[in-house]
């Protein structure tokens, strides 16, 4: 199984990737292992994953994600069912 997610960062901004495992992928994300993006922004949240069956879908979705204006991404967070953390 294969994830798209979304970390909200501590400066309030949001970031999408993939990974085949979100718990380690969010672990190193806060231990500064992660996106150059997350870096100067820990710590991160998951806020949002949803499955997919193989990579290459995950990296798709990804793409789509990420090309949302913030207004759409938190749009998406609100009426999911795959928020992980309303905070």
């Amino acid at each position: 199984m294969n994830y798209t997610y979304m970390l909200r960062c501590a400066d309030g901004t949001l970031y999408t990737g993939w990974t085949n495992d979100p718990k380690k992928r969010l672990a190193a994300h806060n231990a500064g292992k992660g996106a150059k993006y997350t870096r100067t922004r820990l710590p991160v949240t998951m806020v949002y994953a949803e499955s997919h069956e193989d990579k290459r879908e995950a990296m798709r979705r990804e793409y789509q994600i990420k090309h949302l204006s913030r207004m759409e991404k938190l749009k998406l967070l609100s009426s999911s069912s795959n928020l992980m953390n309303k905070s």
